[in-house]
């Protein structure tokens, strides 16, 4: 039996989510080790993990124009791609469950930073943050919001926030996305 190629979709649908979990993780880890490395290291390392992400995101726009049994898929990963890329999302976590489209993980991932918050293990600063990136996510993935999840969305959205919310609601949003990078890397 022919696949019509379902399976090499799949195939590489498969290789491109890892290779986005590791970008992802990448960034996990540099932030973590931040503290170790000295301030040079870190921004070279963070700016050589920007740059894979921007060849990651070509590489996105290269196969979305022609192969359009894998749009969806890797609308998703160019978006998650382009919020890491304008740092609008600190939380690597975040950014893969907002890549694989996981809104039940994220709604998840909301009630452990609100329950965090409350128990005094997260500060306001972080809990703020984090609750935002959370709700930005979902609102991106088209998830019914309450109208508190809105308000809260409105009053704290960073203006990173909203240049990722502008960005990706621009056709022809990579250029601007690259554009923020760079602004966000100087």
């Amino acid at each position: 039996m022919v696949s019509r190629g379902e399976s090499e979709t799949q195939r590489l649908r498969q290789q491109m989510e890892d290779q986005l979990d590791r970008l992802v993780a990448q960034l996990a880890d540099l932030e973590e080790c931040r503290g170790e490395l000295d301030a040079d290291e870190y921004d070279e390392a963070y700016k050589d993990t920007i740059e894979q992400l921007n060849e990651f995101q070509s590489s996105l726009s290269r196969m979305t124009s022609g192969d359009m049994t894998l749009v969806d898929s890797f609308n998703a990963m160019q978006l998650a791609i382009q919020a890491a890329i304008s740092q609008a999302f600190k939380t690597p976590e975040v950014i893969q469950m907002f890549a694989k489209k996981q809104p039940d993980q994220l709604r998840e991932k909301l009630s452990q930073i609100e329950r965090d918050h409350k128990i005094g293990k997260l500060a306001l600063d972080a809990y703020t943050q984090q609750k935002v990136e959370v709700l930005s996510a979902l609102q991106k993935l088209g998830e019914n919001m309450s109208a508190v999840e809105q308000s809260f969305l409105e009053s704290h959205a960073s203006s990173l926030m909203k240049n990722f919310d502008k960005v990706t609601d621009d056709t022809g949003s990579s250029q601007k996305v690259l554009e923020l990078a760079r602004q966000g890397l100087q």
